[in-house]
């Protein structure tokens, strides 16, 4: 009996589509000029930027106001799966696998030097030094806060109801087909499984851009005889390919879990040695003091586009809009891992801990690194700042370290280790996304299909690092992430949809009263 070819049309397409970027990106600015991929998505991006800010504003508030919603509405008892399913995952380890999958290098990358760059350059400028610190740790919790969860909760809640509530295969095509007519339902879904597709690749491909630019930066930083250059950037890509790759094989139970739960570990290691190495009191006083201000100025600060300030309006382009087209364009990646990992929990339970538990960690952690960054600045006679400036934003983390004297060099160990693991797990977690997506959402993706993402991934990095460096990361990011702007909104549309089908929960007590008491006669 022939086999039947695991091929599909959207693993085709996407993977052509994917190969011919990295091939244009290969070809350096010097022989394309103005067609180069730098200049074409640097451009691309300003357009994006200006022109459309405001719609990624306000679809990411539309979606955080959704999930708030759905934690109180009636839907918020429904289980992801049976009635009588219950979870596959304790709450530790699955809190584990969706930190690891959904911030991962980002937090090790931006810990300290996204606070201490909004401390120096803030948003707008504030009398004293002490009102731009509270603004720069302010601007960091809401970029990693609230906005970016609730993206990654719906669009999962969208999947795991449609895979293990509906019965469909767990691909994002499949959570809008109640909204298309039946003669164009195969090619809108597979056009959505592409778009899905493609920017996971690009998104997740950004993330390991930036976990190589760090690995190299703290190498670089602890022992200066190794360049921080592209070439050492190459070569750690290479080594870790490798490792995730055999990863990779071992599957979701053993591979994914066993990293993630050490993730979760040595960056819980990190966190406390950095509490307790650097000023203590005052980061825990700022964790407090900020959650406060986030909270209160979270409104203003999620329509805020700066109209009539065309400098507050470049920066919030650099920072905000930047962080909402990541945020979207890793969503496919995230949200199809997490509802993989997340049958049997009801919606409430779902989305409670995915804002809640996730936030309060990544909030402590910017407090901790940002915090002993800034206070190092503002009280502790060190200047991290122009460190930062003349070498890298990468060696953020690194920089701030070496304020602690030899047990710095400890933490920095440690970091480095960390970012490894993550990046492991970030590109074991997007292939095993990416084999899902383009093998008609098959829970267990075929090895080879897999093995090529993999290839691919890593391939992506590489050029995109070749092309610009961080430059080029942040513009693709927002070039990818447009499109899937509209397939998330059609996504929630389809999920209201259904979830208006199902029997509301007083009704079906109800009914079971009823049928108890005709027993009892």
């Amino acid at each position: 009996m022939k086999r039947k070819s695991q091929v599909t049309t959207v693993f085709t397409v996407s993977a052509i589509i994917t190969v011919l970027f990295t091939i244009w990106g290969i070809f350096p600015e010097r022989l394309l000029g103005n067609a180069s991929l730098l200049n074409v998505t640097t451009k691309l991006q300003g357009w994006l930027s200006n022109g459309l800010g405001w719609f990624y504003l306000l679809s990411a508030t539309a979606i955080l106001l959704v999930a708030i919603f759905l934690i109180f509405s009636r839907f918020g008892s429904i289980r992801l799966g049976k009635d009588t399913d219950r979870p596959d995952f304790s709450y530790m380890t699955w809190f584990a696998m969706l930190f690891s999958a959904g911030m991962g290098i980002g937090l090790i990358f931006w810990g300290a030097a996204e606070p201490l760059l909004h401390f120096h350059s803030p948003p707008f400028e504030s009398p004293t030094p002490e009102g731009d610190a509270r603004t720069a740790m302010r601007y960091a919790f809401f970029h990693w806060g609230f906005h970016p969860w609730a993206i990654y909760a719906m669009i999962a809640l969208a999947i795991a109801y449609s895979t293990f509530r509906k019965g469909r295969p767990a691909t994002i095509g499949e959570t809008i087909g109640s909204l298309v007519n039946d003669r164009y339902e195969r090619p809108v879904k597979q056009t959505v499984d592409i778009l899905a597709v493609i920017a996971t690749a690009f998104g997740v491909a950004t993330s390991l851009g930036f976990g190589a630019q760090q690995i190299a930066g703290g190498i670089h930083y602890l022992i200066p005889s190794v360049p921080n250059a592209f070439s050492t950037q190459l070569i750690i890509i290479a080594v870790v390919t490798v490792l995730y790759m055999i990863s990779a094989s071992t599957g979701l139970e053993k591979g994914i879990r066993i990293l993630s739960n050490t993730n979760i570990f040595l960056a819980i290691v990190l966190l406390v040695a950095t509490l307790i190495a650097g000023p203590s009191a005052f980061i825990l006083d700022l964790f407090t003091q900020t959650i406060g201000t986030y909270l209160q100025q979270l409104p203003s600060m999620s329509f805020r586009t700066a109209a009539l300030e065309p400098v507050e309006r470049e920066w919030i382009n650099g920072w905000t809009i930047f962080y909402w087209a990541w945020w979207i364009s890793w969503s496919p990646f995230v949200g199809t891992f997490i509802a993989r990992v997340s049958k049997g929990r009801t919606i409430r339970e779902f989305i409670i801990g995915i804002l809640l538990v996730p936030t309060s960690f990544g909030l402590l952690w910017f407090s901790v690194f940002g915090g002993s960054a800034i206070w190092a600045d503002l009280f502790g006679g060190a200047s991290l700042i122009d460190a930062v400036n003349d070498i890298g934003t990468e060696v953020g983390l690194f920089v701030l370290f070496e304020t602690f004297g030899g047990f710095g060099t400890v933490l920095s160990i440690i970091a480095i280790f960390l970012i490894t693991t993550f990046f492991i797990t970030s590109a074991d977690s997007a292939t095993y996304v990416l084999g899902m997506l383009t093998t008609n959402g098959k829970l267990i993706p075929p090895m080879r299909i897999k093995m090529t993402w993999g290839f691919i991934q890593s391939s992506i990095a590489a050029v995109l690092l070749y092309a610009g460096g961080l430059s080029a990361l942040q513009a693709v990011a927002i070039l990818v992430a447009f499109p899937f702007i509209f397939v998330l909104l059609f996504m929630i549309i389809a999920l209201f949809k259904d979830l208006s089908d199902e029997p509301d929960e007083r009704d079906k007590w109800i009914e079971t009263y009823k049928r108890e008491e005709d027993k009892l006669g």
